[in-house]
């Protein structure tokens, strides 16, 4: 078949991610100071949850279904949901760790409810306006285990670099360097489904370490650059900015 019929067939095969799963489990250490006794998804900015802005922004991309991968302190996130989050059009589900599994631990136990071929997996203490069209796209017609959003910055030190093939594929994982700029990961994921479930994972795990980092050059793994609004909360400093930031309506 000619290569231009396989990418219009490539195209009508593609279908729309529209599950999630939300990591928000996290204790928000570097923010006790800030946020003490809440995790860190639930910490106030501009008057609301963080979680909040998380959920509403990629309910608006098309999400249909979201799956919350919770741990410390849960009770307070299902309250929240349950008592004063309304979101029109989209179902919350809960997935609760009883212990400690690390954020692949977290996603592997939340897998188990995805009904779709391919998911989102979303970082509940980063804010990354992504293209989910566009991202799902690229994920489905590179036929990927799993897709990056990378973000360009001129300053990565906190973050490390992820450099790419001329394909797209990730090439490798750079650590933290001082005076470092890049492509750092935004903690917006596509994922194939059955793929995942079907690696030999441990039932605790860093999805970073023990996934991304130990499988991308063995599996079809990619990045997807998007040059958008981005922030993490997880430092004091950059949790005061969100403050101002999504005040003036991001």
């Amino acid at each position: 078949m000619p290569e231009s019929n396989n990418w219009q067939r490539d195209l009508l095969e593609i279908r729309m991610i529209t599950e999630a799963i939300i990591l928000a489990g996290g204790l928000g250490t570097r923010l006790r100071s800030a946020i003490p006794d809440l995790p860190k998804c639930m910490a106030p900015v501009a008057g609301r949850p963080f979680l909040y802005y998380v959920l509403n922004y990629f309910q608006q991309q098309g999400i249909r279904k979201f799956i919350l991968a919770l741990g410390y302190k849960h009770e307070l996130i299902e309250n929240y949901i349950q008592n004063d989050f309304a979101i029109q059009g989209s179902a919350i589900q809960f997935s609760i760790e009883q212990e400690p599994l690390g954020t692949g631990g977290a996603v592997k136990l939340a897998t188990c409810t995805i009904e779709e071929k391919n998911f989102l997996l979303v970082n509940g203490d980063t804010f990354f306006d992504v293209d989910v069209n566009a991202l799902s796209g690229f994920h489905q017609t590179h036929h990927a285990d799993c897709c990056l959003s990378l973000k360009p910055m001129s300053s990565a030190d906190r973050y490390g670099i992820v450099l790419l093939k001329e394909d797209g594929s990730i090439k490798s994982f750079e650590e933290k360097k001082p005076n470092s700029s890049g492509l750092i990961n935004g903690g917006v994921y596509t994922l194939q489904t059955e793929s995942f479930l079907k690696e030999n994972l441990p039932d605790r795990f860093s999805f970073e370490k023990d996934y991304l980092e130990k499988f991308y050059s063995v599996r079809r793994m990619f990045g997807f650059r998007q040059d958008k609004y981005f922030i993490d909360i997880g430092l004091p400093e950059d949790y005061s900015r969100a403050q101002k930031e999504f005040a003036q309506n991001r």
